[in-house]
Formats: structure tokens, sequence, C-alpha cells
């Protein structure tokens, strides 16, 4: 099930959230203070790539400077990033197959604006690896 549910979001949502999250990637990784805001924004466009399967849990050993990068990315990039998800979500509940795949795009919101301290395991492991 997981399968064919990926594939359906990454033809409707998945490839178009991914291009965003490219996107924001790429124009962080332009100075190199903005590289781990990069490779945060690479992390959750391969996650909105193909979710399902997958899950987002907290870290254990995230602490202030979490905090920090949170603040610095919902300025930088987190703020349109969820609104791509908002809109996604709500394209997608119009009809009734695309209701399971808009919650999916809600669900992803607060990972989208607050990456840091968060990881992405597999389904079957919940629990952060740190």
């Amino acid at each position: 099930m997981k399968t064919i549910l990926n594939v359906i979001w990454l033809v409707l949502s998945g490839f178009w959230l991914f291009l965003g999250y490219l996107a924001a990637g790429v124009l962080l990784c332009i100075t190199i203070i903005g590289i781990p805001f990069g490779i945060a924004a690479f992390r959750i466009g391969v996650y909105a790539l193909w979710p399902f399967g997958h899950t987002v849990v907290d870290r254990r050993d995230a602490g202030g400077a979490s905090l920090i990068g949170n603040v610095l990315w919902v300025i930088l990039a987190g703020w349109w990033l969820a609104l791509g998800h908002i809109f996604t979500g709500i394209a997608l509940c119009v009809t009734i197959i695309g209701i399971p795949l808009g919650f999916a795009n809600f669900k992803m919101i607060p990972v989208s604006l607050m990456p840091f301290g968060k990881e992405i395991v597999p389904t079957d492991q919940p629990f952060a690896t740190r």
C-alpha cells in the first residue's frame, strides 16, 4: 500500500514539492553560512518526494542551536515551503482519492517550518538514531 500511495503522491504533488525544496536548498547553499539550511532542505525534499513509509521524530540531542536554526529557517525558507504544503494539501483534498495525500501534506507542515531537531526515519524504526 505504501508503494501505491508513494507513486500517486509522486505524480500529484511529490515531484513539485521536491523541486521547491531543491530550489530552496540550492539558493541556501550559495553562502557558507547557509549550507546547513540547504542540507536540511535537501533532506526534507527527499522525504517530500517519497513520504509514505517514513515518519518524523524528535532528536534527543537537539539543543539551543536547533532553536536558533529553526528561527532562521522560518525566515529564510520555511514559511513559503509550508505554504506550498498548505496549498497542495487543500488542492488534493478536493477529491476523495486525494484526501489521504492532502492529510500527508498537512502532516509535513511542522517539519517544513522547523526541520532542525527532527529526524526522518522509517516507520518500522520510530525512534531517532542519535
